[in-house]
């Protein structure tokens, strides 16, 4: 399995540059994205991370996220979007906190 660093900025300005990275293994049979490094997050990068794992579930192709770093959990969960990331819910402990600005 091929591993792909998202690295620190998931935000508006590094969407499009995502998109393009990410594009190059749609093909790949199985793949894990490593978001341990992710800082910034804005919707627009959670859309293309969406879009990507819903255009490679549609191929029949397999893709997790790893070592999801803090902001990274904590954007899909206050966009709603930890299923379809395939990110495990959160304790209700953790889901009572507030964040500051994550999206």
């Amino acid at each position: 399995m091929i591993t792909v660093p998202l690295g620190e900025d998931l935000g508006i300005e590094a969407s499009a540059e995502l998109k393009e990275r990410l594009a190059a293994h749609l093909s790949e049979p199985a793949l894990a994205l490593d978001g341990s490094a992710v800082r910034h997050v804005h919707t627009a990068g959670m859309q293309v991370l969406c879009a990507f794992f819903r255009t490679r579930g549609g191929l029949g192709r397999r893709t997790e996220l790893r070592d999801s770093s803090q902001a990274l959990r904590d954007a899909a969960r206050l966009l709603g979007l930890s299923a379809q990331l395939g990110l495990p819910p959160q304790d209700a402990a953790v889901e009572k906190q507030t964040v500051e600005n994550a999206a």
